[in-house]
């Protein structure tokens, strides 16, 4: 989690996000500034790793973490990539080096896209 004095380097009065949205392995951007809402919701994301280990959806070790950027359209990422469905959940990785999973995705809800600020950096 960040310290509060860091948290607000990264979001903004109206709750976005300051800072481009990183790759952390590969630097490759997924969100551009100002795209994507601040959000805590307790979330289940797998350790990180490549993309076809994550699919199968078989290792129970990972991380709940609680700080997210909600995008709430697939369209807005510049750069990012779904693994296949794990029951009704899709993890997201980058598109590029495929380490992930860096956020999720309920099927159930079409217009939710969460980003874990622990998984992401910011420039």
């Amino acid at each position: 989690m960040e310290p509060a004095e860091q948290l607000s380097e990264l979001v903004s009065a109206e709750g976005r996000n300051r800072k481009a949205v990183l790759c952390q392995r590969c630097g490759s951007r997924v969100l551009q500034p100002g795209t994507a809402l601040f959000s805590r919701r307790q979330l289940f994301l797998p350790s990180m790793r490549k993309k076809p280990a994550l699919s199968d959806g078989s290792d129970p070790n990972g991380d709940l973490l609680q700080e997210h950027w909600l995008v709430e359209d697939m369209f807005i990422f510049e750069n990012v990539g779904f693994t296949k469905d794990v029951g009704n959940i899709k993890f997201l990785v980058c598109a590029d080096c495929e380490i992930g999973p860096i956020g999720w995705h309920c099927l159930d809800d079409k217009n939710s896209f969460y980003v874990a600020l622990e998984r992401v950096s910011h420039e």
